[in-house]
């Protein structure tokens, strides 16, 4: 299965048993899924990711494999292969929705068609990069598509040590697509996640995201958080003609607490932090906790 096949969370039932999620500061980990999940977090010992959509996110391989591998032999390893969903960061990839007139219904045009839209968008090179898309109807006869695309090698050495540890990553996805589905159903809201230097913010309708930012910032200060929150949120209202109910965050424990505080006041929301029955939804692992909860849900 390539990389993001299944857009958020539509995934073939049995789930996994094993999910990961990466980020700059180590691996967030869920086994035996469908029994009652285990979940914790390995950080790493030394830098291993950097975490970019341009350039070789791996910057100590055999570091990142013994770590891996180490995740393996606290779970009974066996020569058996097995299925792994598997959580990207949401620096490598890009997320873009785009807007069609028409849109064909051939899936080979399809994909010539978002291939060339997303060009002009992404920094690296669209005709070899890794893409997944979902078309859906808009509030008018337009379509619209949620596209991910990330470059194919990026994603290759992200996916190594599992293979070489023995599991298969049948589903692949990045953190703020699977951290959606811890979203109320209803309602206009935005979700902001801060992971290490990067800000994700998606503005949502109920779950469906209508627009999804990702950037690097300096510092982890308000100045530097409002300087994309804010246009982000005035923008969204504009285009939306709606304003938001909600404003939810994973990740904003890392701001003191006057630079929160400063946020609130400049966004006149109240910052809500996600919640999950296996704890708060973090910078390092709230699309692993969205992606259990998406597997809960149908079950």
């Amino acid at each position: 299965m390539s990389f993001l096949d299944q857009l958020q969370s539509l995934v073939a039932d049995p789930p996994p048993a094993h999910a990961f999620e990466l980020s700059g500061g180590g691996v967030a980990v869920a086994h035996r899924v469908a029994a009652g999940p285990e979940t914790g977090f390995r950080p790493f010992a030394s830098p291993v990711l950097q975490i970019s959509p341009m350039r070789e996110n791996v910057v100590d391989a055999e570091a990142f494999g013994a770590h891996i591998a180490a995740l393996v032999s606290t779970q009974n390893a066996s020569n058996k292969r097995r299925d792994a969903a598997l959580i990207l960061p949401d620096f490598c990839a890009r997320i873009a929705l785009l807007d069609f007139d028409s849109f064909p219904k051939d899936p080979v045009e399809q994909t010539a068609l978002v291939r060339f839209r997303m060009k002009r968008t992404v920094p690296f090179e669209m005709d070899s990069a890794a893409v997944s898309f979902e078309a859906r109807r808009g509030e008018t006869k337009n379509t619209e598509v949620l596209v991910a695309a990330a470059a194919a090698e990026i994603v290759s050495r992200y996916e190594a040590p599992f293979r070489a540890a023995g599991f298969q990553p049948g589903f692949v996805t990045t953190s703020m697509l699977a951290t959606l589905d811890l979203l109320p159903k209803d309602g206009l809201q935005m979700v902001a996640k801060l992971s290490g230097a990067v800000l994700t913010l998606a503005v949502c309708a109920g779950r469906l995201p209508k627009l999804v930012r990702c950037v690097e910032i300096g510092r982890l200060n308000a100045q530097e958080v409002m300087a994309v929150l804010y246009p982000t949120l005035a923008y969204a209202e504009d285009e939306l003609k709606e304003r938001l109910q909600r404003l939810l965050t994973c990740g904003f424990d890392a701001l003191d607490q006057w630079d929160r505080e400063q946020c609130e006041q400049e966004c006149g929301l109240r910052f809500e932090p996600l919640t999950t029955p296996w704890g708060a939804a973090g910078g390092h692992n709230a699309g692993l906790l969205g992606w259990l909860t998406a597997q809960q849900e149908r079950n």
